[in-house]
């Protein structure tokens, strides 16, 4: 690789010392490095990357933030299939695959391609109101449907490809990919999974039952999420969150469908250390 794009999380580096580092460690050795303009603002079509400012030339994005800069940054670049190295400036990063200490070994892999690229799956939600739809968003570790605001319980029902599974009375409902596993889903008790597999992990969030358990499905499942009425018949609000920052109100009668997204995210692997050992590392670092 030789052409290069660094997208920053500028809230963590302020000063631009690490993003100063990688440029200077890339260009030193003959590859061309662009980097994500700061003054670059959100826009309607993406929420943290332009994809149509990246040169079409660059063979990988380096991302400088925590695993929430990196999942944005997927979601905006995933239909350019670049792939993504990510270098953790932020806490305790699973997607990010090396930090600070490690970094240069890994941009020097880069440039002897002397690397591997994995698949991650990601997520599609379309956000419909009575049938018509409002809104579609990817995610590549959760999609989370809940309560818009107040401390109470919400009534929401899971079908599966058309056909009725059950009705959740819970803070919410959180439909994960093995990425996300790690994520929101691991907090609220669901299992982790390996992030090369393929499939859902639906996972209650707070459910007021004693026999809800989280539920895997299979990656060509249509996962629909439909939100009910509230107390005594009231119109409920809920929200729809993809990967923790986009948003979409819902009210009762609101769905939302879930499916896998028709690409994956690409994520550079410079070193040979397996799930398991990142996983040992990472938990006992929290």
């Amino acid at each position: 690789m030789k052409h290069f794009y660094i997208v920053t999380n500028f809230p963590k580096d302020p000063d631009l010392l690490v993003t100063s580092q990688v440029m200077e460690y890339l260009t030193n050795h003959g590859a061309v490095c662009t980097v994500r303009p700061k003054n670059q603002n959100p826009e309607v079509d993406y929420r943290y990357t332009d994809p149509d400012k990246i040169p079409a030339d660059t063979e990988c994005v380096i991302v400088l933030g925590g695993d929430g800069t990196l999942m944005r940054a997927a979601g905006d670049i995933v239909e350019r299939q670049i792939p993504i190295l990510g270098i953790n400036t932020g806490h305790l990063g699973f997607l990010a695959e090396t930090d600070q200490t490690t970094m240069l070994p890994a941009l020097n892999a880069l440039l002897q391609d002397t690397y591997q690229i994995e698949h991650r799956m990601m997520l599609r939600g379309d956000v419909y109101n009575a049938g018509r739809l409002m809104r579609t968003k990817r995610a590549l570790n959760d999609v989370v449907i809940g309560r818009k605001d107040g401390m109470h319980l919400i009534s929401m029902d899971l079908l599966v490809n058309g056909a009725y599974l059950n009705t959740y009375r819970a803070d919410g409902l959180i439909i994960a990919t093995p990425t996300g596993s790690t994520g929101y889903s691991l907090s609220a008790g669901g299992p982790i999974i390996a992030p090369e597999a393929a499939l859902f992990l639906v996972t209650p969030l707070a459910p007021h039952t004693l026999n809800t358990r989280g539920i895997v499905l299979p990656p060509e499942s249509r996962i629909t999420v439909r939100v009910n009425n509230g107390r005594d018949q009231t119109t409920e609000h809920a929200m729809a969150y993809f990967d923790g920052g986009d948003r979409q109100g819902m009210d009762t009668g609101d769905y939302v469908e879930i499916r896998r997204a028709d690409q994956d995210v690409l994520i550079v692997k410079t070193r040979n250390d397996s799930f398991l050992d990142i996983l040992r590392r990472k938990l006992q670092a929290i």
